[in-house]
């Protein structure tokens, strides 16, 4: 999942933020929100998770929520929140979050909201493309077991590494469409600044190699000068 991260220079944040990548998400990190508005006009999230833990600025998190939502494309959006009452966290939801958490808080359920968001997400995108062909389309289709860390295919199970999935998790986003490298790059080694281009074709190769023994039906091709493009054989 690609998610932007907003948040303090503050430990907390710093976990928090370590263990959504130890997750295997992809993240942009901003650390105020109006960086955070700007990068989410950049490109497509899966979500945005806001965290303010000063009392004294949930009132610039409800101003800015609204422009969070404008600009999301659809991106489920969570708040993050220190100490906070009923109150607080019901102001937040009707200013635009999809969900609100305030401390303590649980690291399993905030992930699994973030999860379920998606998927809620994911069936209305196929509810606005119902039909035979879409349905069929869908089932041939290789997806990740965020659970598991594997790659699924119909009744094929192949475990992969963080970087791997990462990967595959940005391949699988434009199906049978080439992806540039510099896009895999952002996707995949978020946390690095300067990548060697070889560390992209090393993770391609080994993933090659555990797709030809356990899911040969599944290939990443190479698209020449460009990037790869992740298809299923015929």
């Amino acid at each position: 999942m690609r998610v932007l991260f907003v948040g303090p220079a503050h430990p907390e944040a710093a976990w928090l933020f370590k263990a959504l990548q130890e997750s295997a998400h992809s993240l942009q990190r901003a650390d105020d929100l109006r960086d955070g508005v700007f990068l989410a006009t950049q490109e497509t999230f899966d979500a945005i998770v806001l965290m303010v833990i000063d009392i004294a600025h949930y009132p610039s998190l409800l101003a800015f929520l609204a422009e969070f939502s404008a600009t999301a494309n659809g991106a489920s959006i969570v708040a993050v929140l220190g100490a906070a009452t009923a109150q607080d966290r019901t102001r937040v939801l009707r200013a635009g979050a999809d969900a609100c958490f305030c401390q303590p808080y649980s690291f399993i359920e905030m992930h699994e909201r973030l999860h379920a968001l998606r998927r809620i997400s994911g069936t209305r995108a196929v509810a606005a493309n119902s039909g035979p062909a879409s349905a069929s389309f869908a089932f041939n289709r290789p997806s990740l077991d965020t659970a598991t860390r594997e790659l699924v295919f119909g009744m094929r199970r192949l475990a992969v590494t963080r970087r791997e999935f990462l990967l595959l998790e940005c391949l699988l986003r434009q199906m049978n469409a080439p992806v540039a490298r510099d896009q895999l790059i952002r996707y995949a080694w978020p946390e690095k600044e300067d990548v060697d281009p070889s560390s992209v074709n090393l993770v391609v190769s080994r993933l090659r190699r555990k797709l030809l023994d356990d899911v040969p039906q599944v290939r990443i091709e190479t698209v020449s000068r460009f990037g790869y493009q992740v298809s299923i054989a015929s």
